[in-house]
Protein backbone atom coordinates (compact mmCIF):
# COMPACT_ATOMS: atom_id res chain seq x y z
CA UNK A 1 0.00 0.00 0.00
CA UNK A 2 3.31 2.49 0.64
CA UNK A 3 4.47 1.76 -3.09
CA UNK A 4 1.12 3.61 -4.40
CA UNK A 5 1.63 6.97 -3.07
CA UNK A 6 5.36 6.68 -3.94
CA UNK A 7 4.90 5.75 -7.52
CA UNK A 8 2.13 8.12 -8.20
CA UNK A 9 4.25 10.75 -6.80
CA UNK A 10 7.15 9.83 -9.16
CA UNK A 11 5.03 9.89 -12.08
CA UNK A 12 3.58 13.47 -11.77
CA UNK A 13 6.81 14.93 -10.95
CA UNK A 14 7.86 13.42 -14.45
CA UNK A 15 4.67 15.07 -16.19
CA UNK A 16 4.95 18.36 -14.77
CA UNK A 17 8.95 18.08 -15.96
CA UNK A 18 7.19 17.59 -19.48
CA UNK A 19 4.79 19.70 -19.15
CA UNK A 20 7.47 22.63 -18.19
CA UNK A 21 9.73 21.76 -21.05
CA UNK A 22 7.41 21.79 -23.69
CA UNK A 23 5.88 24.93 -22.69
CA UNK A 24 9.56 26.83 -22.87
CA UNK A 25 10.05 29.51 -25.92
CA UNK A 26 12.42 27.72 -29.08
CA UNK A 27 14.40 30.65 -29.62
CA UNK A 28 16.41 30.24 -26.41
CA UNK A 29 17.50 27.68 -28.08
CA UNK A 30 20.57 27.67 -29.46
CA UNK A 31 20.08 24.90 -32.20
CA UNK A 32 19.75 26.50 -35.50
CA UNK A 33 22.66 28.80 -37.04
CA UNK A 34 22.52 32.14 -36.81
CA UNK A 35 22.56 33.39 -40.40
CA UNK A 36 19.54 30.88 -40.65
CA UNK A 37 17.40 32.77 -37.63
CA UNK A 38 14.32 34.29 -39.44
CA UNK A 39 15.03 37.70 -37.43
CA UNK A 40 18.71 37.64 -38.86
CA UNK A 41 17.14 37.05 -42.38
CA UNK A 42 14.56 39.75 -41.80
CA UNK A 43 17.31 41.91 -40.84
CA UNK A 44 19.23 41.96 -44.07
CA UNK A 45 16.16 42.05 -46.11
CA UNK A 46 15.49 45.08 -44.50
CA UNK A 47 18.77 47.02 -45.10
CA UNK A 48 18.19 45.47 -48.90
CA UNK A 49 15.15 47.73 -48.44
CA UNK A 50 16.78 50.78 -47.38
CA UNK A 51 15.34 50.84 -43.63
CA UNK A 52 18.46 50.94 -41.84
CA UNK A 53 16.40 51.62 -38.80
CA UNK A 54 14.43 48.52 -38.30
CA UNK A 55 17.23 46.54 -39.49
CA UNK A 56 18.74 47.60 -36.32
CA UNK A 57 16.17 46.77 -34.18
CA UNK A 58 16.00 43.51 -35.60
CA UNK A 59 19.69 42.87 -35.32
CA UNK A 60 19.25 44.13 -31.59
CA UNK A 61 16.47 41.14 -31.22
CA UNK A 62 18.59 38.95 -32.36
CA UNK A 63 21.17 39.15 -30.10
CA UNK A 64 18.96 39.76 -27.23
CA UNK A 65 17.26 36.55 -28.28
CA UNK A 66 20.52 34.68 -28.34
CA UNK A 67 21.97 35.99 -25.20
CA UNK A 68 24.74 38.32 -26.69
CA UNK A 69 26.18 35.30 -28.83
CA UNK A 70 25.02 36.36 -31.98
CA UNK A 71 28.19 37.64 -33.74
CA UNK A 72 26.72 38.46 -37.04
CA UNK A 73 24.10 40.91 -35.80
CA UNK A 74 26.88 42.22 -33.79
CA UNK A 75 28.25 43.04 -36.86
CA UNK A 76 25.79 44.08 -38.44
CA UNK A 77 24.65 46.52 -35.84
CA UNK A 78 28.48 47.61 -35.31
CA UNK A 79 28.35 48.54 -39.22
CA UNK A 80 24.70 50.33 -38.97
CA UNK A 81 25.70 52.55 -35.83
CA UNK A 82 29.09 53.68 -37.61
CA UNK A 83 27.64 54.56 -41.30
CA UNK A 84 24.06 55.67 -41.00
CA UNK A 85 23.45 56.72 -36.92
CA UNK A 86 26.92 58.45 -36.60
CA UNK A 87 27.18 57.09 -33.31
CA UNK A 88 30.96 55.67 -33.02
CA UNK A 89 30.62 54.47 -28.99
CA UNK A 90 27.84 51.90 -30.01
CA UNK A 91 29.70 50.71 -33.14
CA UNK A 92 33.08 50.26 -31.21
CA UNK A 93 30.84 48.37 -28.59
CA UNK A 94 29.22 46.41 -31.08
CA UNK A 95 32.26 46.16 -33.15
CA UNK A 96 34.38 44.35 -30.10
CA UNK A 97 31.91 41.83 -29.43
CA UNK A 98 32.32 40.25 -33.00
CA UNK A 99 36.23 40.10 -32.30
CA UNK A 100 35.53 38.45 -29.48
CA UNK A 101 33.32 35.89 -30.72
CA UNK A 102 35.05 35.56 -33.79
CA UNK A 103 39.05 36.15 -33.22
CA UNK A 104 40.07 33.77 -36.17
CA UNK A 105 37.50 35.45 -39.16
CA UNK A 106 38.84 36.84 -41.73
CA UNK A 107 36.63 40.01 -41.14
CA UNK A 108 38.54 40.92 -37.84
CA UNK A 109 41.65 42.62 -38.88
CA UNK A 110 38.96 45.32 -41.05
CA UNK A 111 37.00 45.07 -38.03
CA UNK A 112 39.70 46.71 -36.02
CA UNK A 113 40.75 49.32 -38.57
CA UNK A 114 36.75 50.35 -38.27
CA UNK A 115 37.10 50.31 -34.16
CA UNK A 116 40.24 52.96 -34.73
CA UNK A 117 38.33 54.82 -37.41
CA UNK A 118 35.73 55.20 -35.07
CA UNK A 119 38.09 56.05 -31.74
CA UNK A 120 38.92 58.95 -34.62
CA UNK A 121 35.76 60.27 -35.13
CA UNK A 122 34.61 60.13 -31.46
CA UNK A 123 37.98 61.93 -30.80
CA UNK A 124 37.02 65.07 -33.24
CA UNK A 125 34.23 65.82 -31.00
CA UNK A 126 36.18 66.58 -28.29
CA UNK A 127 37.25 70.01 -27.88
CA UNK A 128 40.91 69.98 -27.55
CA UNK A 129 41.13 67.17 -29.84
CA UNK A 130 43.09 64.58 -27.84
CA UNK A 131 43.33 62.16 -30.12
CA UNK A 132 44.52 63.52 -33.82
CA UNK A 133 46.36 61.23 -35.54
CA UNK A 134 50.02 61.73 -34.99
CA UNK A 135 51.27 61.17 -38.56
CA UNK A 136 49.09 63.85 -39.71
CA UNK A 137 50.27 66.10 -37.02
CA UNK A 138 54.02 65.53 -37.69
CA UNK A 139 53.27 66.49 -41.92
CA UNK A 140 51.40 69.63 -40.87
CA UNK A 141 54.23 70.87 -38.36
CA UNK A 142 56.55 70.21 -41.20
CA UNK A 143 54.83 71.96 -43.22
CA UNK A 144 54.43 75.50 -41.16
CA UNK A 145 58.64 74.78 -41.05
CA UNK A 146 58.79 74.79 -45.10
CA UNK A 147 56.10 77.70 -45.26
CA UNK A 148 58.37 79.91 -42.46
CA UNK A 149 61.80 79.27 -44.56
CA UNK A 150 60.15 80.45 -47.50
CA UNK A 151 58.88 83.32 -45.77
CA UNK A 152 62.24 84.35 -44.39
CA UNK A 153 63.93 83.34 -47.73
CA UNK A 154 61.14 85.74 -49.85
CA UNK A 155 61.55 88.83 -47.01
CA UNK A 156 65.65 88.25 -47.72
CA UNK A 157 64.59 88.69 -51.53
CA UNK A 158 62.82 91.65 -51.01
CA UNK A 159 65.24 93.35 -49.18
CA UNK A 160 67.63 92.83 -51.57
CA UNK A 161 66.06 93.99 -54.83
CA UNK A 162 65.13 97.52 -52.88
CA UNK A 163 68.57 97.78 -51.93
CA UNK A 164 69.54 97.13 -55.72
CA UNK A 165 66.49 99.48 -56.87
CA UNK A 166 68.20 102.45 -54.47
CA UNK A 167 71.74 101.69 -55.69
CA UNK A 168 70.65 102.45 -59.42
CA UNK A 169 68.76 105.08 -58.98
CA UNK A 170 71.62 107.10 -57.36
CA UNK A 171 73.17 109.58 -59.69
CA UNK A 172 76.32 108.57 -61.43
CA UNK A 173 77.16 110.69 -64.57
CA UNK A 174 74.89 113.44 -63.55
CA UNK A 175 76.23 113.93 -60.07
CA UNK A 176 77.63 117.39 -60.95
CA UNK A 177 73.65 118.63 -61.29
CA UNK A 178 72.59 116.85 -57.95
CA UNK A 179 76.07 119.32 -56.21
CA UNK A 180 74.46 122.39 -58.12
CA UNK A 181 70.98 121.94 -56.80
CA UNK A 182 72.71 121.34 -53.32
CA UNK A 183 74.86 124.81 -53.51
CA UNK A 184 72.26 126.77 -54.75
CA UNK A 185 70.08 125.84 -51.26
CA UNK A 186 72.74 125.98 -49.47
CA UNK A 187 72.77 127.56 -45.51
CA UNK A 188 75.85 129.57 -46.51
CA UNK A 189 76.05 131.56 -50.09
CA UNK A 190 78.35 132.80 -51.33
CA UNK A 191 78.98 136.90 -49.68
CA UNK A 192 78.15 139.90 -52.51
CA UNK A 193 80.92 141.15 -53.80
CA UNK A 194 79.91 143.41 -57.19
CA UNK A 195 76.89 145.21 -57.27
CA UNK A 196 74.10 145.76 -59.75
CA UNK A 197 71.58 147.88 -60.59
CA UNK A 198 69.26 146.24 -58.48
CA UNK A 199 71.04 143.70 -56.68
CA UNK A 200 74.33 141.72 -56.13
CA UNK A 201 76.05 139.54 -58.30
CA UNK A 202 77.94 136.74 -55.92
CA UNK A 203 81.97 135.85 -55.61
CA UNK A 204 82.54 133.75 -58.31
CA UNK A 205 79.31 134.30 -60.33
CA UNK A 206 78.38 135.93 -63.53
CA UNK A 207 76.26 139.16 -62.88
CA UNK A 208 72.75 138.37 -64.05
CA UNK A 209 71.27 140.70 -66.62
CA UNK A 210 69.13 143.11 -64.78
CA UNK A 211 66.70 145.59 -67.00
CA UNK A 212 65.53 148.56 -64.82
CA UNK A 213 61.86 149.46 -65.47
CA UNK A 214 62.00 152.65 -67.08
CA UNK A 215 61.69 155.92 -64.10
CA UNK A 216 62.19 153.60 -61.60
CA UNK A 217 65.66 154.80 -59.75
CA UNK A 218 67.28 151.84 -57.91
CA UNK A 219 68.60 153.60 -54.67
CA UNK A 220 71.48 151.45 -52.69
CA UNK A 221 70.83 150.84 -48.52
CA UNK A 222 73.58 151.34 -46.36
CA UNK A 223 73.43 147.75 -45.57
CA UNK A 224 74.34 147.20 -48.86
CA UNK A 225 77.30 149.60 -49.86
CA UNK A 226 78.37 150.16 -53.55
CA UNK A 227 82.26 148.94 -54.39
CA UNK A 228 83.74 151.54 -56.26
CA UNK A 229 86.47 149.52 -57.74
CA UNK A 230 85.02 146.29 -58.93
CA UNK A 231 87.61 143.87 -60.41
CA UNK A 232 87.79 143.76 -64.29
CA UNK A 233 85.82 141.08 -65.66
CA UNK A 234 87.57 139.05 -68.31
CA UNK A 235 87.04 140.09 -71.89
CA UNK A 236 84.18 138.37 -73.55
CA UNK A 237 84.52 136.67 -76.91
CA UNK A 238 81.35 137.33 -78.25
CA UNK A 239 78.87 140.39 -77.55
CA UNK A 240 75.43 139.66 -77.61
CA UNK A 241 73.25 141.86 -80.15
CA UNK A 242 70.88 144.62 -78.50
CA UNK A 243 67.20 142.84 -78.58
CA UNK A 244 65.79 145.33 -80.82
CA UNK A 245 68.41 147.09 -83.19
CA UNK A 246 66.59 148.38 -85.59
CA UNK A 247 66.00 151.70 -83.42
CA UNK A 248 69.80 151.89 -82.61
CA UNK A 249 71.59 153.76 -85.15
CA UNK A 250 75.27 152.18 -85.53
CA UNK A 251 77.51 153.18 -83.53
CA UNK A 252 80.19 156.57 -85.00
CA UNK A 253 83.40 155.52 -86.73
CA UNK A 254 86.57 155.91 -84.06
CA UNK A 255 87.63 159.47 -86.02
CA UNK A 256 84.43 161.16 -84.49
CA UNK A 257 86.29 160.29 -81.07
CA UNK A 258 82.48 160.11 -79.94
CA UNK A 259 79.94 157.35 -79.85
CA UNK A 260 75.90 157.74 -80.24
CA UNK A 261 73.46 155.18 -79.09
CA UNK A 262 69.63 155.44 -78.54
CA UNK A 263 68.47 153.30 -75.82
CA UNK A 264 65.97 150.73 -76.66
CA UNK A 265 63.65 148.79 -75.02
CA UNK A 266 65.79 146.51 -72.37
CA UNK A 267 68.77 148.41 -72.30
CA UNK A 268 70.20 149.27 -69.36
CA UNK A 269 73.84 150.62 -68.63
CA UNK A 270 75.48 147.43 -68.05
CA UNK A 271 74.30 145.94 -71.25
CA UNK A 272 75.15 149.15 -73.20
CA UNK A 273 78.95 148.76 -71.81
CA UNK A 274 78.92 145.19 -72.88
CA UNK A 275 77.84 146.14 -76.21
CA UNK A 276 80.88 148.53 -76.71
CA UNK A 277 83.45 147.64 -74.04
CA UNK A 278 82.85 143.81 -73.61
CA UNK A 279 82.46 144.25 -70.18
CA UNK A 280 79.75 145.49 -67.75
CA UNK A 281 82.28 147.17 -65.51
CA UNK A 282 82.79 150.54 -68.20
CA UNK A 283 78.80 151.46 -66.92
CA UNK A 284 79.80 154.70 -65.10
CA UNK A 285 82.08 155.51 -67.72
CA UNK A 286 79.25 156.05 -69.67
CA UNK A 287 76.90 157.49 -67.13
CA UNK A 288 80.02 159.88 -66.51
CA UNK A 289 79.66 160.95 -70.45
CA UNK A 290 75.93 161.63 -70.23
CA UNK A 291 75.45 163.41 -66.60
CA UNK A 292 74.04 166.34 -68.84
CA UNK A 293 70.75 163.83 -69.57
CA UNK A 294 70.91 161.06 -66.52
CA UNK A 295 70.68 163.00 -63.14
CA UNK A 296 71.61 159.35 -62.01
CA UNK A 297 72.27 156.11 -63.11
CA UNK A 298 69.10 154.77 -63.19
CA UNK A 299 67.13 157.64 -64.87
CA UNK A 300 67.08 155.71 -68.07
CA UNK A 301 64.65 156.44 -71.03
CA UNK A 302 63.29 154.96 -74.50
CA UNK A 303 64.49 156.88 -77.40
CA UNK A 304 67.27 158.55 -74.87
CA UNK A 305 70.34 159.31 -77.14
CA UNK A 306 73.37 158.57 -75.39
CA UNK A 307 77.27 159.37 -75.84
CA UNK A 308 79.73 156.49 -75.82
CA UNK A 309 83.33 157.49 -74.48
CA UNK A 310 86.51 155.82 -76.45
Amino acid sequence: MRRLPTLLLLTSLALLGLATSGCAPQSVLPFAAEVDDPDYRRGKELLRMGREADALKTFLKVIDQRGGAAAESHLEAGILYHKHIKDPISAIYHYRRYRELRPNSEQSRLVLQSIEACIREFARTLPAQPMDNQVDRTDMMDAIDRLQRENLQLKEQITAARAAILDSSRPTAGGGATAAAESVFSLNPAPLVEPSQGGYTPAGGTAPEYSAPVGVVPVPTQSQPLILNPPPAPMATRTTPPANPSPSPAPSSPAAGVRRHVVSKGDTLQSISMRYYGTRSRFRDIYAANRDVMPNEGTLRLGMELKIPQ
